[in-house]
């Protein structure tokens, strides 16, 4: 019986939003150590705030600043904090009312344990010693023996040098493990072999194999050599600096493309080298560039035939 593989996969990447004027005026009162909600037309007031009333979808503009202080309304415990997570002890998520709001906000309250936390109890903002206009200017919440704060206030959200963009990492950490499909093709690729599977309904052959026909929805067995040339389908220039998994030094601009290997009825992605990226194009022959001890190609790079026809990969696209 084959080993079974298993490997660990990130997808990460930065995500870049610009502001409006309400979430500009939240994000910049927290790093002034102000808590800004926003009224609606029947009177609530939300925290976090949002530009659009969830009611009636009327922009909303009147901004109130809060209490720093709230009650838990409901909580989880975390026992085991992952990565870029608020605290690196185990602590509960919870949701808290801030006083003067009617809607709750998410954050990490800083306990010992879990009997330490209960819902209705009060808490307060524990404010991160370097604020720039974030999430994280709130450090955590921590428990409160105080009663109410102040009561809501009308607030301008006008700040010296505000907010008016973020970025934030998105990250998933976790464990992939193939089937029994994906394994074949795997193994066959670490011999320089791209293997696919046929259709036992339709007849077609799909490379990544993925154990079912994808438009039948029958289950596939039968493999299928395929390529390993192929014809460039479709493609996209890539001008934004970014990590690439296989060439975290590459530079922009490269182009990516689906391949449509012969023999297969369905491409697969891969990057473009060995040309001019604006001298890409559709119809572009294509061979695998492997490298020592690689388990993959690399890329793949013009063989220097005439075009495909277009006729040829229409069905592909």
């Amino acid at each position: 019986m084959p080993d079974i593989l298993s490997a660990p996969l990130v997808v990460e990447f930065p995500f870049t939003r610009s502001l409006g004027p309400v979430q500009s005026a939240f994000l910049t009162g927290l790093r002034e150590r102000t808590v800004l909600g926003v009224r609606t037309d029947d009177g609530r007031i939300l925290v976090p705030p949002v530009e659009y009333d969830p009611v009636t979808a009327e922009e909303i503009r009147e901004l109130v600043e809060v209490a720093p202080t709230g009650t838990v309304t409901t909580w989880a415990w975390n026992p085991a904090p992952r990565r870029g997570q608020p605290l690196g002890t185990p602590f509960a998520w919870v949701l808290v009312r801030l006083d003067g709001a009617d809607t709750a906000l998410l954050h990490a309250l800083a306990a010992p344990g879990p009997h330490a936390v209960r819902t209705g109890m009060r808490v307060r903002i524990r404010w991160a010693a370097e604020r720039t206009g974030a999430i994280t200017d709130i450090a955590c919440f921590e428990p409160y023996a105080g009663g109410a704060g102040e009561p809501p206030a009308p607030h301008d959200g006008a700040f010296p040098d505000p907010v008016t963009g973020i970025v934030t990492p998105a990250r998933l950490d976790y464990r992939y493990t193939p089937g029994r499909a994906q394994s074949a093709y795997l193994e066959a690729l670490s011999e320089r072999r791209i293997v696919g599977e046929r259709c036992p309904s339709c007849a077609k052959v799909y490379v990544p194999p993925r154990g079912a026909c994808p438009t039948c929805g029958v289950a596939t067995a039968e493999q299928v050599e395929v390529g390993p040339r192929g014809t460039v389908t479709t493609y996209c220039v890539v001008n934004i600096k970014a990590a690439h998994p296989a060439a975290p030094d590459l530079e922009v601009p490269y182009v990516y493309a689906h391949i449509a290997l012969d023999g297969a009825d369905l491409a697969l992605h891969a990057r473009i080298g060995g040309i001019p990226y604006d001298e890409v194009r559709m119809g572009l022959r294509v061979e695998p560039v492997w490298t020592e001890g690689a388990r993959h190609p690399d890329h793949y790079r013009p063989t220097g035939e005439p075009d495909a026809d277009y006729d040829a990969y229409k069905e592909l696209l």
